[in-house]
């Protein structure tokens, strides 16, 4: 229990301090350089949810155990409640950033055709009854969807011109050169919503091994 108390300190504790502590006046940006605390620990929360589901993907196409499947697609789920979070405090950022909710930008775009890829895994494993035919090929899609998520969030962005983004485009990274009083906050940030997410998968894989018979600890 002790890293599940552990993630919500964190958590607390980037909400609280990310609020209070005093930010470097940067260009454009200005105060909005807070969100950083909330909106990019999300993202790498998401990353490793989604990299997770990769894992275990591979994991079920080499053994064919329910138990992987199970886990894939339950870190599938968290990592889209994670991405939508990241889109949502992304969406606000560039309000008060760019001026407007959503501009036409490589980043922002990338990440909306990543969630449409990853909605359409749960869309593919809602419309196959029979539940070995279902692990399968959502693992297939599952492998594919990740290296979706590779090119437009990872490639992409970087080879773009246009971009407004920070660290895309020539922009320089909000991440370089970040204030050690700020560094304070970040990491701890990252860490507690990762553990939040694997958190929330461990509750969603519990309630749906109850329902479907499978036992997670079997190897």
């Amino acid at each position: 229990m002790w890293w599940k108390f552990l993630g919500v300190f964190l958590v607390l504790y980037s909400i609280i301090a990310g609020l209070l502590i005093d930010v470097p006046a940067l260009p454009v940006i200005h105060q909005t350089i807070r969100n950083l605390f909330y909106h990019v620990p999300m993202w790498f929360s998401m990353f490793f949810m989604l990299g997770t589901s990769l894992v275990f993907s591979v994991r079920y196409l080499s053994g064919f155990r329910m138990k992987d499947d199970l886990i894939a697609s339950g870190a599938a789920n968290t990592g889209l409640v994670m991405g939508s979070l990241g889109l949502l405090t992304g969406m606000i950022w560039a309000r008060f950033t760019w001026g407007d909710f959503w501009t036409n930008d490589p980043q922002l775009n990338g990440a909306a055709v990543s969630m449409m890829a990853y909605l359409a895994y749960v869309v593919l494993r809602g419309s196959i009854d029979e539940s070995a035919m279902r692990a399968r090929i959502s693992a297939v899609y599952n492998i594919f969807a990740f290296m979706l998520l590779v090119i437009f969030l990872g490639v992409l962005p970087r080879l773009a011109d246009s971009s407004l983004h920070p660290g895309k485009g020539g922009n320089t990274s909000t991440m370089e050169g970040l204030d050690p009083l700020m560094r304070m906050v970040f990491y701890p940030a990252a860490i507690g919503w990762i553990l939040i997410a694997f958190w929330l998968l461990q509750l969603h894989n519990r309630r749906r091994a109850l329902v479907q018979g499978v036992k997670l600890n079997n190897q």
